[in-house]
């Protein structure tokens, strides 16, 4: 069995991933925080999948599921730690499961994910960093194991692969994913429904937000780089906090001329969540990992410790330096 780059975790096939699910009973699948329509799309269909060969599993999530995904979230069952195969899904980092670090980070013994940048924490990975999603793998999984996707399974994979392409937008969108995402159309599923309710609507509240991160958006490099502020205050404010937040980074993607789009949400006193989205020829996990974080290389992130300032500056920093490489000094910090 191959190891996964300079750790002790196995790397699996596609086989041997079935294999493993076949072979044990009890399951407790773990989400990221700040949960997004992939992770949580994955999760849930996975559980339906593994509910239907039988098997015995539990979805946690390390935060509240927004209301929003209601049309394919639903109680699971109790498993206990104990007696659990415990499997993460798009996690590319135990840190990354959020209060479920402490119990859960050392007892992942299956991590099913799409992240290059995955670190290898769990004991075994089953890793396809060319999918679009961790929802995509999962159809491929349970289309290998022969298991019956029934439409709210059909609908949570949908979900998971239309929200991590941006409604197919984004660069890692493949000729696969399009032929999945028709497989999942011969399913009562309501895409224009979905769609709908993923990038179509937006509460008062989180309006209210977006209103004021416009309000602090700073240019550097030429307006190369656009930096976007989520403070603390600014959540109390509006009420909007954690999950809520999700689809804020986005609004960084649509300004004329930037190429990379950085948003600093406020997490703690002395914390803050850094997403970064970019555009050819730069690469937003290399911006990352410098940060310790990593993702893609249109869309990535970090968790960042100091105030606001010094965060920034980090940032900037490391953008500045993928920037270098390619424009070699032809971009001032304006």
């Amino acid at each position: 069995m191959k190891k996964y780059k300079d750790t002790s975790c196995n790397l699996l096939t596609l086989r041997q991933t079935a294999k493993f699910l076949k072979k044990h009973d009890n399951f407790v699948i773990l989400t990221h925080a700040y949960p997004d329509g992939d992770t949580l799309g994955a999760a849930y269909a996975l559980y339906y999948g593994l509910k239907e060969i039988g098997k015995v599993a539990s979805v946690i999530c390390p935060d509240i599921i927004p209301k929003k995904y209601d049309y394919f979230v639903r109680k699971t069952d109790h498993v206990e730690k104990d007696k659990a195969t415990v499997i993460a899904v798009d996690v590319a980092d135990k840190r990354l499961l959020g209060s479920l670090e402490g119990e859960f980070g050392s007892a992942v013994t299956l991590c099913i994910d799409h992240h290059i940048s995955n670190v290898g924490f769990a004991e075994s990975l089953y890793l396809d960093a060319s999918a679009s999603a961790t929802s995509e793998i999962i159809f491929e999984l349970l289309s290998f194991m022969k298991v019956n996707i029934n439409d709210t399974t059909a609908k949570a994979l949908y979900t998971g692969i239309v929200t991590d392409t941006g409604c197919f937008k984004y660069a890692n969108v493949t000729a696969k994913t399009h032929i999945i995402a028709s497989k999942l159309y011969e399913y009562n599923i309501d895409a224009v429904e979905i769609n709908r309710i993923m990038f179509d609507t937006k509460s008062k509240k989180l309006l209210e937000l977006e209103r004021m991160v416009l309000d602090t958006a700073e240019y550097h490099f030429d307006s190369k780089c656009i930096v976007l502020t989520v403070t603390e205050e600014m959540q109390e404010k509006t009420g909007c906090s954690g999950p809520d937040l999700e689809g804020i980074a986005v609004i960084s993607r649509s300004v004329e001329g930037v190429l990379v789009g950085v948003t600093v949400k406020q997490t703690d006193t002395l914390e803050f969540k850094i997403s970064v989205r970019t555009y050819d020829p730069l690469n937003a996990s290399e911006i990352c990992n410098r940060l310790g974080g990593g993702g893609h290389k249109g869309a990535a992130g970090a968790t960042v410790k100091g105030t606001l300032n010094e965060v920034k500056s980090q940032i900037l920093a490391s953008v500045k330096e993928s920037l270098e490489k390619i424009y070699a000094g032809t971009s001032s910090d304006k």
